[in-house]
């Protein structure tokens, strides 16, 4: 019964989260421009490349235009979930939401889970709404349906549960726009990071440094400590992205992103659970 009244709570809050985020004119705004974008791409689609003096044919051209549009949305949307985190609390308490929930008997916890999951909700239907356009639009120029977008989008999901979570616990310790930038900072560099670990592993980086005796160099550095502990945004991206070519995975590095997104929702989400409850409701 206790149970049952809990989940109730909760579902309440995460429905007026939804209706009240929903209802807004920028929410709206925001999905018809990224809607547009998507569309706006499909012209590419048509036409010509030419890679090393070869023309690329149609499917290859398509497969790869897709798959860029999955990342962007990926990364678009995770910056709009960040954007529309930033705000929540300072909202709902100057409009007197906050204080007006709280005086029932719904507990604090209720509260943050039901805003939390309400945003991520909302956010991962907007990506997978998004990423549904591009699966329809690249599956009719292929001719061919590829649920593997869907189930993607829905694996890039767990990168929109971090970046609430993290906004919404940011949001408590600092003003808004410092919460997020500081977010979006986090994702910068772990995208970045990633990008120069692929660049230092190529034929041509490898080509280019010097050769050493591999007993001589340190096998744990300070960077790569830092580089495998930080948030691995980029990774589930890429997890996700190898799902839409059918690639196979590759032992433990290959989910390790995944692992490392969802142990950092869980211990952020408790850290956020744990600053709420000592919040000042005015």
């Amino acid at each position: 019964m206790k149970t049952s009244k809990t989940v109730s709570h909760i579902a309440k809050i995460v429905k007026y989260t939804i209706v009240d985020e929903v209802r807004h004119k920028s929410f709206v705004v925001m999905f018809v421009i990224s809607a547009i974008c998507v569309f706006i791409i499909r012209g590419c689609y048509g036409g010509n490349y030419m890679v090393n003096g070869q023309y690329l044919d149609s499917g290859t051209v398509i497969r790869a235009l897709s798959k860029v549009t999955f990342y962007m949305i990926g990364v678009g949307v995770m910056v709009i979930a960040a954007l529309l985190s930033m705000q929540l609390f300072r909202r709902d308490r100057n409009e007197g939401m906050l204080s007006s929930v709280l005086s029932k008997p719904i507990a604090r916890w209720q509260y943050v889970a039901g805003k939390a999951i309400g945003l991520w909700l909302l956010s991962g239907l907007f990506m997978f709404i998004l990423h549904g356009i591009v699966c329809l639009i690249t599956s009719i120029s292929l001719k061919l349906f590829m649920p593997e977008y869907l189930v993607a989008s829905l694996l890039c999901s767990v990168n929109l549960l971090f970046v609430v979570i993290a906004v919404l616990l940011l949001s408590l310790l600092m003003p808004d726009i410092v919460a997020f930038l500081s977010v979006l900072g986090i994702g910068i560099v772990g995208f970045v990071a990633d990008g120069i670990a692929a660049a230092s592993h190529s034929q041509i980086a490898q080509a280019m440094m010097p050769q050493s005796d591999p007993l001589l160099q340190p096998e744990l550095t300070w960077w790569k400590v830092v580089y495998h502990v930080w948030p691995k945004l980029s990774g589930v991206q890429q997890m996700a992205s190898s799902l839409i070519e059918s690639e196979s995975f590759h032992g433990f590095s290959t989910i390790y992103p995944l692992i490392n997104v969802l142990l950092y929702c869980l211990i952020l989400g408790a850290l956020l659970f744990k600053r709420f409850r000592n919040e000042d409701i005015v």
